[in-house]
């Protein structure tokens, strides 16, 4: 699910996204920072479609095998097990999952494919022999074979990853978070009874966190003159478009849940925005943004404009 990392990144894209483009129009971006989280949902409800539309071919698969000219007797008696596998028949059956699907407008019939050329990978797989040869199959061994599909067939295959690149913008910041919604469905599904089955959360507490990346987004713009302000007097050395934009847009950030976020410890805050500068900004933003955060906090203290509740919050 969408940790506060994650969201946080959301909302830097955002910010990025606000200050590349001409308009000043906070609602309409803070709106499109909303529907990128759902394009994260969104996502996660393809990639379920997508594992039961490969297991599904199975009997497609059958149909083709016994109308062969020339069928061998096991063409004629294809295995089609995996059609009664308790994970798929209880994803098929999930009432979310279909409103859901149904929402998204979910439909694999631009590339028919997909699923074909993903169900041939699995077949001639060890694994899936292996998962048919088994008798006295429980949710958990039906499970382990789903698995097998997202990690090992899905997730290795370029013509899938294509296809999800092509369809998500942030597919590739958006594919750990996507792992970790299927591992979280993974184990919600632990009973034999559909109705007792939940699909994964987006985030943990989607109220607190869609308060606190809506005023994180606005916070920022709105003292977006002033926090420049801060980081200038903190960088006179430095030629303004030696700094990269990014490093900026986290220092901002960072300032913003330095003074207005009571409940986020100032160390999480630092860390956090290092930790986002490794991926998003330059080899040498981690130590750079480091620095100048250190002095403007230092500032900040001094001016008693660091009011956290709780304590050890600041230090």
């Amino acid at each position: 699910m969408l940790n506060r990392r994650h969201l946080r990144v959301k909302v830097l894209q955002s910010l990025y996204a606000y200050h590349q483009s001409n308009s000043g129009d906070i609602k309409q971006h803070e709106k499109n920072l909303l529907q990128s989280i759902d394009k994260v949902y969104e996502m996660y409800i393809w990639m379920l479609s997508l594992i039961s539309e490969v297991a599904g071919y199975a009997s497609t698969d059958a149909e083709e095998r016994a109308n062969k000219h020339l069928p061998t007797a096991e063409d004629l008696h294809a295995d089609v097990k995996i059609l009664s596998n308790r994970f798929i028949t209880s994803l098929q059956q999930n009432k979310e999952f279909l409103s859901a699907v149904k929402k998204y407008k979910v439909a694999w019939d631009f590339e028919p494919e997909l699923a074909k050329s993903l169900f041939i990978i699995l077949k001639n797989s060890e694994e899936y022999k292996e998962y048919l040869r088994k008798t006295g199959d429980t949710i958990q061994t039906d499970k382990d074979i789903i698995k097998f599909i997202f990690k090992k067939v899905i997730l290795k295959s370029s013509l899938a990853e294509q296809v999800f690149e092509d369809k998500f913008i942030y597919w590739p910041v958006d594919k750990d978070v996507l792992q970790a919604l299927i591992a979280k469905t993974f184990k919600n599904f632990a009973y034999d009874d559909p109705e007792q089955n939940k699909l994964a959360e987006v985030t943990g507490n989607w109220e607190e966190d869609r308060e606190f990346i809506v005023n994180l987004f606005e916070q920022t713009i709105r003292h977006n003159d002033e926090y420049q302000e801060m980081i200038g007097q903190k960088t006179q050395n430095w030629e303004p478009e030696r700094i990269a934009m990014m490093d900026t847009l986290l220092m901002k950030m960072a300032i913003a849940e330095f003074i207005n976020f009571a409940s986020v410890p100032v160390k999480v805050t630092i860390n956090e925005y290092l930790e986002i500068s490794k991926e998003f900004s330059t080899p040498k933003s981690n130590s750079f943004i480091n620095g100048i955060l250190d002095k403007i906090l230092y500032e900040l203290k001094a001016q008693n404009k660091i009011n956290k509740i709780g304590r050890g919050l600041i230090e």
